[in-house]
C-alpha cells in the first residue's frame, strides 16, 4: 500500500533539464487545470507542515522500508485515485493539493556530485513549459522573470520543508513509535473483508507509554500535533474506500494489494 518509489528520478518526473536563460530564453509557462500524471497515482509524498491540511481530506501513512516517508493516500489500491477524473481534473474544488504535486514539473537538483549546490531544473516532457505563444515568460531581457523567481522560492521552501520532515521521521524512528499498519474494511453484504497492509503508522500504545523525558521532547519540538494529525487522518480510509466503491474501482477481497 505504501512503499516508497524506488526509481532514479522522483515520482512523476520523466527527465530533468537545468533551467537556463540561454537555452530557454523564449520559454513560457502556461496554466493548467488538470494533472494527467495523477490519474493512476494513489499515494504522494507530503511534508510535516502540510499534515494539518492534508488530514482533512486524505489519510496520512508512512511508507514501508528502512527510510519511511509520509504519504497522503489518494486511493487505497495501486492505480486508483479517487480525487481526479480520467483527465486529471479534480472532482471537487474543495481539496488541498499537496506541495509535491504543485511543485511539478520543477525541481531543485545537484548538477555535479562534487558540490551541494542545487539548481532549478524542470521536466521537459511536461506540457506546461515550452515555446508557447501564450503563457508567462520564464525570462525577460536575459534575466529570470518574477514568475521564475517565485518558482525558485517555492522550490527552496519545499526543500526546507523536506529537511524538517526528515528530522520528524528520524525522531519517530529513534522513539520506536512506528509499527506495521493494517486496515480491515467489511462492506455491507460482502462475504470477506478488504484488508490493507504494507504501510506504517504510529503505535498509539507506544505513544502513551513514552517516558517523561521522551514525551517532553515530543511536546517541545512540535511533534505531538503532527502525530495526532496522522492518527486522526486514518479514519478517512473508510471514506476513500467508499469513493472507490462508488467509482467501481475495487478488486476482489482476496486480491487486495498493499496500500502503498
Amino acid at each position: 500500500m505504501a512503499t516508497a518509489p524506488q526509481q532514479q528520478l522522483p515520482l512523476f518526473y520523466n527527465q530533468l533539464e537545468p533551467l537556463s536563460s540561454q537555452t530557454h530564453a523564449d520559454f513560457s509557462v502556461r496554466a493548467a487545470d488538470k494533472a494527467p500524471f495523477l490519474v493512476n497515482q494513489h499515494a504522494v509524498p507530503v511534508t510535516v507542515e502540510e499534515f494539518p491540511l492534508v488530514q482533512r481530506f486524505m489519510p496520512i501513512v508512512f511508507s514501508a522500508g528502512e527510510e519511511p516517508v509520509p504519504l497522503a493516500l489518494m486511493g487505497l489500491n495501486e492505480g486508483v485515485n479517487v480525487f481526479v477524473n480520467e483527465e486529471g481534473g479534480l472532482h471537487d474544488g474543495n481539496f488541498y493539493v499537496p506541495a509535491y504535486i504543485r511543485r511539478y514539473p520543477y525541481l531543485l537538483a545537484k548538477l555535479r556530485p562534487d558540490t551541494d549546490e542545487l539548481s532549478l531544473c524542470f521536466d521537459p516532457t511536461a506540457d506546461t513549459v515550452g515555446k508557447f505563444e501564450d503563457g508567462q515568460a520564464l525570462f525577460e531581457n536575459g534575466e529570470p522573470s518574477q514568475l521564475t523567481k517565485d518558482i525558485l522560492q517555492f522550490n527552496e521552501q519545499f526543500e526546507q520543508a523536506g529537511q524538517r520532515t526528515a528530522m520528524f521521521m528520524k525522531d519517530l524512528k529513534e522513539l520506536d513509535l512506528l509499527t506495521d499498519g493494517e486496515t480491515s474494511i467489511q462492506p455491507e453484504g460482502a462475504e470477506q473483508p478488504f484488508i490493507y497492509r504494507g504501510f506504517m503508522m504510529v503505535d498509539e500504545k507506544k505513544l502513551t507509554e513514552l517516558r517523561g523525558d521522551q514525551l517532553r521532547k515530543v511536546v517541545q519540538n512540535g511533534m505531538l500535533p503532527l502525530v495526532y494529525a496522522h492518527l486522526f487522518s486514518l479514519q478517512l480510509m473508510r471514506e476513500i474506500f467508499a469513493k472507490q466503491v462508488a467509482l467501481g474501482k475495487m478488486p476482489q477481497p482476496q486480491l487486495v494489494p498493499p496500500v502503498a
